[in-house]
């Protein structure tokens, strides 16, 4: 089986904060080789790395927002994330939760730190993907699931080496809870040192790895560490990774929506009318009220 090859590795960039509550780097789209179309359906991604909050009574976050057209999947590693929106999803994402939201024709939507784990303040770790909708889907009604870590199926290694907790698609017959409207794998991988794990993937799938913890390797020859961004080519199919170190590798892989994007703050659509609509429909109060 032809081996999938490590295309290029990054480091994280700048740090910015989106609101006041989440101080990210941000991998999709910022960086030139990760357009939003080079990693479509994965058409942004936010890492909050390892980072302390001193305690607060107000709760740090982003206030009330639009969305349209894709989803948000929001993984918690550390630190507790409190989600609202207009159709009735919301709740807490704890240490190991997923939030997968489906903004669909539209929904409003703010998100925060968690009350009481604002009062305390602590280390905050967490991402946020932007996962695209093909265009029969991007007018479809908003949806929410809320997944719990205990909830997520694993696949556990030989040796009590590590387990992969598969959010969404399949790992060697263990099939994750996320329901997804085009193909898609999402891993959290939690190797123990010197742990060997393979992948397999369709060679046109757009696959990439996230470091949030540790060191690898990627078929026994490139390095990358925690908090570092691994863009897999688009030949072969097969992979290895080992760990050095205890790590936590967040692994996606997703067959491309051949459509156009036309994204724009909030929205991403399939043409500059559309962007424009959904603009208007803000405006004019059509996405409802929080």
């Amino acid at each position: 089986m032809t081996t999938k090859k490590v295309e290029m590795i990054f480091s994280p960039n700048a740090p910015h904060f989106v609101g006041n509550g989440f101080r990210v780097h941000n991998f999709i789209p910022s960086i030139s080789c990760l357009s939003m179309q080079r990693m479509n359906p994965f058409i942004l991604m936010d890492y909050n790395s390892k980072f302390f909050f001193e305690p607060s009574v107000e709760p740090r976050g982003v206030g009330v927002h639009p969305h349209r057209g894709f989803e948000t999947v929001t993984i918690a590693y550390k630190g507790k994330i409190e989600h609202r929106d207009n159709s009735g999803g919301g709740g807490v994402i704890g240490e190991g939760d997923v939030q997968w939201m489906t903004a669909g024709s539209g929904v409003l939507h703010k998100e925060f730190h968690e009350k009481e784990w604002s009062k305390k303040g602590g280390e905050f770790q967490m991402v946020q993907l932007w996962v695209n909708l093909p265009s029969k889907e991007k007018k479809n009604p908003s949806k929410y699931q809320s997944i719990q870590n205990n909830d997520i199926p694993r696949f556990y290694l030989e040796n009590n080496s590590g387990e992969i907790e598969v959010i969404a698609g399949k790992y060697n017959g263990t099939a994750g809870v996320a329901q997804t409207h085009t193909p898609l794998h999402l891993y959290n991988a939690k190797l123990k040192r010197n742990a060997e794990v393979t992948f397999n993937f369709p060679e046109n799938y757009n696959t990439a790895l996230l470091v949030i913890e540790g060191d690898i390797h990627i078929n026994n020859a490139e390095q990358a560490s925690n908090d570092h961004f691994v863009l897999m080519a688009n030949k072969g199919r097969e992979f290895a990774i080992k760990a050095h170190a205890d790590s936590i590798i967040l692994v996606l892989s997703g067959e491309p929506i051949h459509e156009p994007i036309v994204a724009q703050g909030p929205f991403v659509m399939n043409s500059r009318q559309e962007i424009i609509q959904a603009y208007e429909d803000f405006r004019s109060g059509k996405f409802g009220a929080l």
